[in-house]
């Protein structure tokens, strides 16, 4: 039978309750206990004979004559149902026989019994219809194996995929794991604004729209940190924000165009006193994540691997020592002609155009970073490279800044904010110019922001982490997609 033969024969199901005059979508229901605390507390119920009402979509269906099975289903669990007839009356009996389908949300009213196999059971008092499904499920008609239809059609992807759910169940408590940290620390969570003039706090190809009321362009933001810092310029001292951020680039298994990012910044401190508290984060993540009531063991296999790297604290490797080890150059003294024929060396035919920076940065990203399988801090990138960072007072040509580096991604991006506003005006007008070099990637100039750094902003660190890539990471996930739970996809229509 085809999927248009068995869409029509629920609709014909769904056309007999109506004649019935039974509501198939009812706005009511009674529920007296989740599954998970049904079974918990199954033994009391059971001696005390109490009468539930459970609530949930049918996922198995056995008739045998006069006697059906069945299995229920709510976000805690599964329980099984038992309906006989002598019990329901021929009437309801029927009736449930010949219009309930798998995929349907009943509601069942009973006590419970265990089976000679000792499986905890629901005998069947009375039951309602809550929704009638037209579609049968993909994962009891087709099986959902097409990995695109995943992502496609998440909601059918969840009800046959208890890793995703999980996973997603693992993202949600890293959040509240990361807020409750944070908020312990003595931070304040805000919002700033995602429509923004300007979009700055990274470089980055931002979305542009348009406001009609007022006829101007607006973007959508790309980070939320010069939000943040004015902030700190108007007197917080420990701000936060889990900030949903866009980015008109690339999608691969690093990158998705709306992504999450927590990002904070914090007075009177530094990007090395950061690189502690990073470490103290990750523990902290580890502790909660690894109660044994929380998680499956295999879904933060990641995680279990990562874990030892942060007993102890992470190596701290120079940007320009680790670039000039793994290729072989000094960018102090390299050509753009000489980083060119690099990359064609490698056959790294797609890379970002620009200045000599840009080569040097692509080459890093693309090339030095795999080169290191472990966990590190990588500190001290060029100073052209990061606008918004403090000079390094070790080096002058690089500034105070640190990734954390992990499988040759960034995780985190922290740096000691520049807070000198002639400084910073100076490093705006170099991004301008790093136009003419063919660069399309530059820092807007933020004139507001001048403004607000010459009112005067203490000495500040900035930290920011991926929060899609930091989940895909404890889970082992091969992609951002298996831990976002609707990511984009190009439409069908689309070549």
């Amino acid at each position: 039978m085809s999927l248009d033969d068995l869409r029509e024969a629920r609709i014909k199901k769904l056309k007999e309750l109506k004649t019935l005059k039974i509501n198939a979508y009812p706005i009511y229901s009674e529920r007296t206990f989740s599954f998970r605390d049904a079974i918990a507390n199954s033994e009391k119920l059971i001696q005390e004979k109490k009468i539930l009402n459970l609530v949930g979509r049918v996922r198995s269906l056995r008739s045998h004559g006069s006697l059906m099975f069945l299995h229920l289903e709510d976000e805690s669990g599964k329980i099984q149902l038992f309906f006989k007839k002598d019990l329901l009356g021929d009437k309801s009996f029927n009736l449930f026989h010949d219009v309930v389908d798998v995929g349907d949300f009943i509601e069942a009213k009973g006590a419970f019994f265990t089976t000679k196999t000792n499986e905890l059971t629901l005998k069947v008092q009375d039951w309602k219809i809550l929704t009638k499904s037209i579609r049968p499920l993909s994962d009891e008609w087709f099986g959902l194996k097409d990995k695109e239809l995943r992502f496609r059609k998440r909601y059918l992807d969840l009800l046959s995929n208890r890793d995703l759910k999980e996973r997603i169940r693992i993202r949600s408590r890293i959040i509240t794991c990361l807020r409750d940290f944070l908020n312990q620390e003595g931070f304040l969570e805000v919002e700033t604004p995602i429509l923004q003039n300007q979009a700055g706090g990274a470089i980055a190809r931002p979305f542009k729209t348009k406001l009609n009321a007022l006829d101007i362009d607006l973007y959508l933001r790309i980070a939320p940190e010069l939000y943040l810092k004015r902030l700190i310029v108007g007197g917080f001292e420990k701000v936060y924000e889990m900030a949903k951020c866009f980015r008109n680039e690339g999608i691969d298994f690093a990158h998705n165009p709306e992504f999450t990012m927590l990002e904070f910044y914090w007075a009177y401190s530094d990007y090395e006193r950061l690189m502690d508290f990073t470490e103290k984060m990750f523990q902290e993540i580890f502790k909660v994540l690894s109660k044994k009531e929380s998680f499956n063991e295999n879904n933060l296999s990641g995680m279990k691997k990562l874990r030892p790297f942060f007993d102890k604290s992470l190596p701290r490797l120079e940007y320009k020592d680790l670039f000039q080890k793994t290729t072989g150059i000094n960018y102090a003294k390299t050509t753009k002609r000489e980083l060119e024929n690099f990359l064609k060396k490698e056959n790294i035919t797609e890379f970002e155009k620009g200045d000599i920076w840009t080569l040097i940065d692509e080459i890093f990203k693309k090339v030095c970073l795999k080169k290191i399988s472990y966990p590190f801090f990588l500190i001290h990138h060029p100073l052209s490279l990061s606008p918004l960072a403090k000079e390094s007072d070790k080096d002058a040509n690089a500034v105070a800044r640190f990734q954390l580096i992990i499988d040759g991604i960034e995780i985190v991006n922290a740096y000691s904010e520049l807070n000198d506003p002639i400084i910073q005006k100076e490093r705006f007008e170099n991004q301008q110019k790093r136009i003419q070099e063919g660069e399309k990637e530059v820092h807007p100039y933020d004139k507001d922001f001048i403004e607000a750094l010459e009112y005067g902003m203490p000495p500040t660190a900035g930290w920011g982490m991926g929060i899609d890539r930091l989940v895909a990471l404890l889970t082992a996930s091969e992609s951002l997609k298996e831990v976002i739970l609707f990511p984009l996809m190009r439409p069908k229509n689309k070549s």
